[in-house]
């Protein structure tokens, strides 16, 4: 130990002399091209990293090594040595019979699981009649609902073969029963399914807006879910954590593990105190972050985030199982990147993206297609989009060796940084009384748009630099071809749930409802009852509103 803190000092010193006679006086001789280097979330970027900016002490207790404890370089221990991550592609438009298209389309030309995106209507338990679908319907996503829409989607799609991620929230307890039940239609038991429910409700009141009823009944939905996965659906992830949107919505780096870790917090505690063990359900919890532009940062990000939550598992819950403590993430590169100008540029900017998630140890990957600013990708955009994954795979080196980042200083620095800075939100909101009373009174809301308005201000006075928006503009001729949703595909749903609502068996219908409000209006798992509305093809709408009429709307608070 002494020879290392003497080579350290060593290495100091010479950096010391180097910087005096060799950098000073090169910067003074010639200009450094800006007045400041920081990240995207406005963190100073030193001129170089040495030794000095890690302790080598630290080395077991804050790398170690991958797939034990804290999990810095990885939860595997192999990582993609072993296995590549799985290649989702977030897809779902127009009805269910469009979308099941797409989703054989991309298993032919080799995602390895499915990434099903539902449309506004769907994400807030409403039918594609009520009026207030209008115009939304199959727009963002695909429509669903009935669970005849669901049989549709997965026809001729082996669920017990291939993994799927449902981004839905509010309404994610209908929609993983309606999976649930397909799957058992096609002869494949709850035990034999696999995926992912992204059942993140706290996130939503944050950052994005889809959310039906107030916090507390939302978080029972959302310990119903655990408690029923934890017995009846032990390889499906009941939670994905959501630290993508808040990313989108302008947060910083550190901003994006903090509340990230934060919801984590308020969702493991929600769900000790509806009794369960923390180490009967923290093993289905799973992460999803954003994949940013900065590469550096976005690959500390990830080692950052694994690190405090296995902490925070460790010591805070006390978990005992070491699968308990890892924390398995899927990754969507940038939406908010993208640009409608010079759409090509956004090819570049997802593959530095991608790579970040890759190099970061991502365990599933999105990566956007680039006409995704203008509209739904087009099926030519999402191959490209599917093949820069590929690329990064196969022939980029990057899944070669288990940690490539391992050892720069500068992704060292950045970690334990971010590290501290997300931890610090922690304890913030721990002060505040926890993660729904941060979001009740508006911290979290106000920290965010604090944010997002630092780097608006920023790319209007030119110090942030976005290609082809605010430098390199060019005139553009040609327009890309677009993906559109004509009102055909909204009049094409009506027709079909109205001939579902008119050949099922309504008197089915109408008990399972009364039966599924009376159970909501008690305490016990909700999930059970909303299973058989599903299977008595009751919609979306039907069993969002009778648990509406039970727990009530949320009314948002106006943040300042």
């Amino acid at each position: 130990m002494s020879d290392l803190k003497e080579l350290k000092n060593k290495v100091q010193k010479a950096f010391l002399d180097w910087e005096r006679e060799v950098y000073q006086k090169s910067k003074t001789h010639n200009r450094e091209r800006q007045e400041e280097f920081t990240t995207v979330s406005f963190k100073q970027i030193n001129p170089l990293y040495t030794p000095s900016d890690f302790n080598e002490e630290d080395y077991l207790s804050k790398l170690g090594f991958p797939g034990v404890y804290p999990f810095t370089r990885g939860i595997q221990s192999t990582m993609y040595r072993g296995k590549l991550w799985t290649m989702r592609q977030y897809a779902g438009f127009g009805t269910a019979r469009q979308s099941n298209e797409r989703y054989k389309y991309l298993l032919s030309q080799g995602t390895s699981g499915l990434s099903v995106a539902f449309d506004l209507p769907t994400q807030i338990g409403y039918d594609s009649d009520d009026p207030v679908s209008y115009g939304e319907v199959g727009k963002v996503g695909v429509a669903i609902d009935t669970l005849a829409d669901m049989e549709i989607l997965f026809d001729k799609i082996p669920l017990d073969k291939i993994s799927t991620s449902m981004t839905i929230n509010s309404s994610a307890a209908v929609l993983l029963a309606m999976y649930i039940a397909v799957a058992e239609k096609q002869g494949v038991p709850k035990t034999g399914i696999s995926g992912t429910v992204q059942n993140d409700i706290l996130k939503e009141y944050i950052a994005r807006g889809t959310y039906i009823y107030p916090p507390k009944a939302s978080m029972r939905l959302v310990t119903d879910i655990f408690k029923y996965c934890s017995k009846n659906v032990p390889r499906w992830n009941a939670i994905s954590i959501s630290g993508y949107h808040i990313r989108e919505a302008g947060s910083t780096a550190a901003q994006e593990v903090g509340f990230t870790l934060a919801n984590g917090i308020a969702y493991v505690d929600a769900a000790l105190k509806a009794g369960l063990n923390i180490d009967d359900f923290a093993g289905q919890l799973s992460f999803f972050f954003n994949a940013h532009n900065d590469l550096f940062e976005e690959v500390a990000k990830y080692r950052a985030a694994r690190r405090l939550w296995a902490i925070i598992m460790k010591e805070r819950f006390r978990a005992k199982n070491a699968r308990s403590m890892m924390l398995r993430f899927h990754s969507q590169t940038a939406g908010s990147t993208l640009t409608a100008q010079q759409v090509d540029n956004n090819i570049v900017r997802v593959a530095i993206q991608a790579l970040a998630a890759v190099l970061g140890g991502t365990q599933s990957l999105h990566t956007n297609s680039k006409d995704e600013a203008l509209a739904l990708p087009t099926e030519t955009s999402v191959m490209t989009a599917l093949r820069t994954q590929q690329i990064i795979a196969y022939e980029s080196g990057a899944a070669n060796t288990i940690d490539p980042m391992a050892g720069s200083y500068f992704v060292e620095s950045m970690t334990s940084r971010i590290e501290k800075d997300a931890a610090d939100y922690i304890s913030k909101i721990d002060s505040l009384g926890g993660m729904i009373q941060a979001i009740e009174n508006g911290f979290v809301q106000k920290e965010i748009q604090e944010a997002a308005y630092k780097f608006e201000k920023e790319l209007e006075a030119g110090k942030k630099i976005v290609v082809g928006v605010n430098k390199f503009q060019i005139e553009e001729e040609q327009k890309p071809e677009l993906l559109k949703i004509d009102i055909k595909t909204q009049e094409d749903q009506i027709q079909f749930l109205q001939k579902v609502k008119s050949e099922r068996n309504n008197n089915a219908v109408r008990k399972t409802i009364n039966e599924l409000k009376k159970a909501a209006g008690g305490s016990g798992n909700l999930m059970p009852f909303i299973l058989e509305a599903v299977k008595a093809y009751a919609s979306v709408g039907e069993i969002c509103n009778a648990m509406r009429d039970v727990f009530g709307e949320y009314k948002e608070r106006v943040v300042i």
